[in-house]
């Protein structure tokens, strides 16, 4: 096993640099394949809702009886929650 300090200069310089080069060259290469597939997918997403637009929902319209049954249940919800809440507790 050989330790740095064994190591000549000029030779343990020579690998930083061949270390560093190669970290660069990692960098650049995960950035590259990441911007590609970012403009990809943005790309790939724009043909497909040109081709495949997307329906919008039907919108249902409720008969005006049935919201007015709904605001009058109000007190009997909240009276039902608080004796479940008051049973719960003894």
């Amino acid at each position: 096993m050989v330790f740095l300090t064994q190591l000549p200069k000029e030779q343990l310089i020579a690998q930083l640099n061949n270390g560093v080069i190669l970290m660069f060259l990692g960098i650049g290469t995960v950035f590259l394949f990441l911007t590609l597939l970012v403009f990809l997918t943005k790309g790939l997403s724009a043909i497909v809702t040109k081709f495949f637009p997307q329906k919008s929902p039907a919108v249902v319209q409720r008969p005006a009886s049935a919201v007015a049954v709904g605001s009058g249940n109000d007190a009997e919800i909240a009276a039902a929650i608080v004796a479940a809440f008051v049973k719960s507790k003894e």
